[in-house]
């Protein structure tokens, strides 16, 4: 006989199926109950209050025996148990029904809280696809590929171009840029020579290097990265510690409020005994806090919708209830205020020439180069449909730029080779150096032919997202960049940004980050790379790039701007702010409301039935009031 396979479900989603499971357990539980097949009804509204329960039932019990506390999924067990007592005790089934309604609620509440925790593994495995799994090691055998984990310091490693650099280092032999954006954020690589360090993660260039170890591969730049992504994420916020102190107390004083009702009323107000459990059970439905829990999460699952048609992606809840708080914002500089890749943004020839001719020779030598500069001035040029005649004989010098031959004659694009006399062009250099652009000159047999400026433009929306926050009241916008301090500068003070933190590697972008949650408490960033992450991880809110992001900031973060539109910002601070009023006012009255009915149970104005119906009545309201945010 054929076996059948075995369907195993990944612990990843069962919350979620279990909690679809009850929902269609219920459904079909209310239609026995409709045609009257009881015993149906009661079998299948059991299996329900099994499947939908497990995980609340579990957690309480586990929090009594081992915290001695008591939770808001041990109070919703014992109320709906006693309400499915009851009803079966009165053969009352619908209250069986509301019982099973109200672990359904809970079971919904716990499948989300699932998702979210399995966040901080995907970080860490984003993180470590970076780099190379292995290094090519050099010793007095040759050439030996051998795993990252398996480096000891002192081990000599060569990287050939266009390879990831596997490990951090001292470089000890050879030249060559490297691109440094996805660990610093530097808009341009940077050229490296013998003594200098270079990082693991990062992309060699045009130029075989051979690095010297010298720390353990556990210690390099990219595995801090990954320990303080998972030290950040780990941490939990203060606000949810709040909550979850809130609901052991509340439960603690509904516990202990129905020992006394079951207790006191037969000595002092003459109950019969039927009567005070009777009303003990009342006050179990009346007071479990759903209508409670109905004022937070339908609210902010509305916001989140929302934010979804306007291109926002909020990954919880939570998130989009702090975005309404945040009183400061940093952001990274290269990609995030700016485009992420060099533009020609000024041409100043020498004398008579045109600006045209001074282009046409830079790409004349440019395209037979593999540098983002020279990238950005061969696109320059076709963009303008200019022509040029392609060099002969092109060399790169690492640190000085490239050269190449026309018509026998030497073209040199890069830094000046002898002293240039020309006040104009020295002027207009150190202008635009001062500016935060980087600067080449053009010379034709050692004669200076002009100078072309390139730089990383700043993103056409950033200067009204930067005006719009600031007229919603953030108090401070900040930026946080690998970048140097003076291209830096020039583009906050360009974007009036009240702080400009340049050259910081990872660990010092998180450490203003922290600085900045000291003074104002709530703090967003926003950025896109890979140094990013652990600021993304542990800013009150992370924002991340949808577009241009690294898959590890994409992980990292709370929030996801799927278009990369900067104005996108204030909608979601916008929709934040409106989630918050909604929820202040759905908390006001679902406190109201159980105060009412616990009143009107005491004085014995009401009955189980019209309890649950104050109760579900109750948590209804407050779950149409926060769909109001779909609007």
């Amino acid at each position: 006989m054929t076996q059948l396979p075995l369907i195993r479900i990944s612990p990843k989603y069962a919350q979620a199926y279990a909690t679809v499971t009850c929902a269609i357990l219920v459904i079909l539980g209310v239609i026995s109950f409709h045609f009257n097949w009881v015993a149906v009804g009661i079998f299948i509204l059991t299996a329900a209050y099994v499947i939908g329960g497990y995980e609340s039932t579990k957690d309480g019990i586990t929090t009594l025996w081992q915290e001695k506390e008591l939770d808001v999924d041990l109070l919703m067990i014992v109320a709906a148990l006693g309400a499915a007592g009851l009803g079966l005790w009165r053969q009352e089934y619908h209250l069986i029904v509301d019982g099973g309604i109200l672990i359904l609620i809970f079971a919904i509440s716990g499948a989300l809280e699932s998702f979210a925790m399995e966040r901080t593994e995907r970080n860490i495995q984003s993180l470590m696809a970076v780099t190379p799994d292995t290094a090519r090691v050099i010793d007095k055998d040759g050439e030996k590929n051998i795993a990252i984990s398996q480096l000891k310091v002192a081990d000599k490693v060569l990287v050939k171009p266009g390879e990831m650099i596997p490990t951090d280092g001292i470089i000890i032999e050879g030249e060559s840029t490297v691109d440094q954006a996805s660990i610093t954020g530097e808009s341009v690589p940077v050229d490296k020579m013998m003594g200098d360090e270079v990082f693991a993660g990062t992309l060699n260039g045009n130029g075989v290097l051979k690095l010297r170890v010298d720390q353990p591969p556990e210690s390099s730049l990219i595995q801090r990265v990954i320990r303080l992504v998972e030290q950040a994420q780990t941490q939990a916020p203060p606000s949810q510690e709040f909550v979850e102190r809130f609901e052991r107390g509340y439960s603690k004083v509904i516990v202990c409020l129905a020992i006394l009702l079951t207790i006191l009323p037969p000595f002092i107000l003459g109950w019969d005994w039927e009567t005070t459990i009777y009303r003990m059970l009342i006050f179990l439905v009346v007071a479990s806090p759903c209508a409670l829990m109905a004022s937070i999460m339908p609210t902010l699952l509305s916001g989140i919708a929302k934010g979804a048609k306007q291109g926002i992606l909020f990954k919880n809840g939570a998130q989009l209830e702090k975005m309404g708080r945040v009183k400061a914002i940093a952001f990274d500089k290269t990609g995030t205020l700016t485009l992420g890749h060099l533009e020609v943004v000024d041409i100043i020839p020498v004398g008579q020439l045109s600006k045209e001719s001074v282009l046409r020779l830079a790409a004349a030598v440019e395209s037979g180069s593999e540098h983002p500069i020279g990238d950005a001035i061969v696109e320059a040029t076709k963009t303008t449909n200019l022509s040029w005649e392609t060099a002969v004989n092109i060399q790169a010098k690492t640190g000085q730029g490239i050269v190449g031959e026309i018509d026998g004659k030497r073209v040199t694009v890069g830094k000046p080779i002898t002293k240039v006399e020309s006040e104009v062009l020295n002027k207009a250099s150190d202008r635009l150096e001062n500016e935060g652009k980087t600067v080449v000159w053009v010379s034709v047999d050692k004669e200076v032919m002009g100078i072309i400026a390139v730089a990383d433009t700043i993103k056409p929306e950033a200067h009204q997202a930067i005006a719009n926050l600031k007229k919603l009241g953030i108090q401070a916008t900040a930026m946080v960049t690998g970048d140097n301090q003076r291209t830096a500068q020039s583009v906050g003070e360009m974007l009036d940004l009240d702080r400009v933190h340049a050259q910081l590697l990872p660990e010092d972008k998180l450490a203003v980050i922290g600085q900045l949650e000291q003074q104002y408490q709530t703090v967003a960033m926003v950025g896109d790379g890979i140094n990013d992450a652990p600021a993304l991880a542990a800013a009150t809110v992370g924002i991340a790039m949808g577009t241009s992001g690294t898959d590890v900031a994409l992980e990292s973060a709370d929030i996801v701007l799927m278009s990369d539109n900067l104005v996108k910002l204030s909608q979601a601070m916008e929709l934040g702010r409106r989630a918050n009023s909604i929820i202040k006012q759905n908390i006001t009255f679902a406190l109201f409301f159980i105060f009412l009915l616990l009143i009107a149970n005491l004085l014995g104005s009401i009955n189980l039935p019209l309890g649950v119906i104050g109760h579900e009545g109750s948590t209804l309201l407050v779950t149409l009031n926060g769909l109001r945010l779909l609007r």
